[in-house]
């Protein structure tokens, strides 16, 4: 009986291992990712993913010799999803914040860039700073650093929380709101474009390294060190070999590093 309760419970905690980490250990890594963050990540009408997340998490796994396997995931469930277990990684521009760290684990940054303020073409408002954003609605993207800048920087204004960057993109073309904060690339990329020919960023924010963090990071599961010094390795091979510059050429002109 106790042999047997013994070899019991080794299967147990063999195949415990196995699973949690089969993903990565049979050379397949399940990648998590917003799929509504242009120009980092977006889901075409095709259903298939495109930006330089994605681009740099199949160089990645490429440099680690495993296979990507991609699965869209809503912003606010993003994290829950990872804890259940729905993939492995999350790769979707997250900031590397402290409170974060108290739920998952982070890779070394992949690339860091301020947030910004646009708003319309016609705007009274000229710059980003408090005086001028006093008693003006600012909208955001909900659950990311940028709300939470805007709730503690611009305590003067009304901040509005939306679920993607399309709805606050809406509202403020239709004048329901007077400006906008996110990524400066985000915004540049989308004032550039006809959807966005409304609109204009009118300057960066300083970067508060308590609400922005450390760059955007490789979301895990705490304790995934293996796999946290496979991706730490693999990033900075990819900057070594022209890689992560061949991506960041393809959607930047400057280095988003």
């Amino acid at each position: 009986m106790k042999s047997t309760l013994s070899k019991l419970v080794t299967l147990v905690a063999s195949l415990s291992l196995i699973t949690t980490g089969s993903a990565f250990a049979d050379g397949h890594l399940r990648i998590g990712t917003e799929g509504a963050y242009p120009p980092f990540n977006n889901l075409n009408a095709d259903g298939s993913l495109t930006g330089f997340d994605i681009e740099i998490a199949q160089a990645l796994c490429d440099e680690m010799q495993v296979e990507c396997e991609f699965i869209t995931q809503d912003w606010d469930g993003i994290i829950p999803a990872l804890l259940a277990n729905k993939f492995d990684a999350i790769i979707a521009s997250m900031s590397i914040t402290e409170e974060r760290k108290k739920k998952v684990d982070f890779s070394e940054k992949y690339y860091n860039t301020p947030p910004a303020i646009a708003v319309a073409k016609n705007s009274s408002i000229t710059s980003a700073s408090v005086p001028d954003l006093a008693g003006k609605t600012i909208g955001a993207q909900g659950s990311t650093t940028h709300s939470n800048y805007a709730e503690e920087k611009f305590s003067q204004s009304e901040v509005r929380l939306y679920p993607t960057p399309d709805e606050y993109k809406l509202d403020l073309e239709n004048g329901r709101l007077d400006a906008v904060i996110d990524d400066v690339v985000v915004l540049s990329e989308w004032v550039n474009s006809d959807a966005g020919n409304c609109c204009k960023v009118v300057s960066t924010l300083p970067i508060d390294p308590v609400i922005n963090g450390e760059g955007a990071g490789i979301a895990l599961r705490k304790g995934e060190d293996e796999l946290r010094e496979k991706l730490n390795a693999a990033i900075k091979a990819i900057r070594a070999n022209g890689k992560y510059a061949e991506i960041n050429n393809k959607y930047f002109d400057f280095d988003v590093y």
